[in-house]
């Protein structure tokens, strides 16, 4: 029989590039993630900023060249590319809410997914008892040291090995003593392994997309243009009414910025109450 050239190298390919492409715009991301919050408002005031700026020029050159009236038509226009600003920049900050509010919500996950298997393991023999309670403290401990020095990387590793270790004692005790408690021990190490992935998933991966911050910054630039335009065409550039309106943008998408960020980078952290308070309540029933 001839031989066949096996299958599988092709979607391994195809699947390749995506992946590629992903890894780059996460590491872009991670760039901009270093930026302070400070740092990244003035930044963003400093670019509003200048489009009005490169508008208010280019309207009073269109006007000095021009031996038309001011158009006052103009007005309503810069309203309409302002509403469409205001319009993109809720959707995102919506985008933005709703993740922060599903990081919250899977930091209470996770630590009643702890609590189950913590009181689960008190009703197991020496010595498998002793030993899985004081994996899921240090679990506990790992989960909460790596937000509070903003070491991600090295949480990471070290919840992977907990995993793996947690999971060879669930099995061990499964294997010795194949009960129903040993079968729900079992279960809830996997629901700790699920919510890490989807506590992961949602600081780190589910992000606001490239695409919509670039449509924001480039409808913002456009608006400041075409206000800054208008104000050249008056010869006015009313910067009593500008800067706050430049500020309140910059506010509105540096908290949007924040938001989206992972907890331990932002000046906006989730609240870790629950795994504190399950910290403490794990060392109060220490033996």
């Amino acid at each position: 029989m001839p031989n066949q050239t096996p299958r599988i190298g092709l979607p391994v390919v195809l699947w390749k590039i995506p992946i590629e492409a992903h890894a780059a715009w996460r590491d872009d991301l991670l760039m901009f993630d270093s930026l302070s919050i400070p740092f990244m408002y003035i930044g963003i005031a400093a670019f509003i900023l200048l489009s009005f700026e490169a508008g208010h020029r280019i309207g009073r050159y269109a006007l000095s060249h021009s031996r038309s009236t001011v158009d006052t038509a103009a007005g309503p226009m810069v309203g309409s590319i302002l509403a469409t600003l205001a319009f993109v920049l809720a959707f995102t900050f919506n985008m933005a809410a709703s993740r922060f509010d599903l990081r919250k919500q899977n930091v209470l996950a996770e630590t009643n997914v702890i609590n189950t298997a913590y009181m689960r393991a008190d009703l197991l023999d020496q010595p498998h008892k002793s030993e899985i309670q004081r994996l899921l403290r240090e679990y506990v401990e790992v989960r909460l040291r790596g937000i509070e020095s903003g070491n991600r990387e090295k949480a990471l590793s070290k919840s992977l090995e907990l995993h793996q270790v947690l999971w060879n004692q669930a099995t061990l005790v499964a294997r010795k003593d194949p009960t129903v408690l040993s079968a729900r021990l079992v279960q809830s190490v996997i629901d700790i392994i699920s919510i890490h992935e989807k506590r992961l998933t949602a600081a780190t991966r589910n992000r606001i997309p490239g695409s919509i911050w670039f449509t924001l910054y480039a409808i913002s630039a456009l608006a400041m243009l075409a206000m800054g335009s208008q104000t050249g065409l008056a010869r006015e550039r009313r910067l009593v009414q500008v800067i706050p309106l430049v500020l309140v943008f910059s506010a509105l998408m540096t908290l949007v910025a924040d938001l989206d960020r992972p907890a331990e980078l932002g000046l906006i952290k989730v609240s870790q109450e629950a795994m504190i308070g399950l910290q403490e309540s794990m060392n109060r029933a220490r033996p």
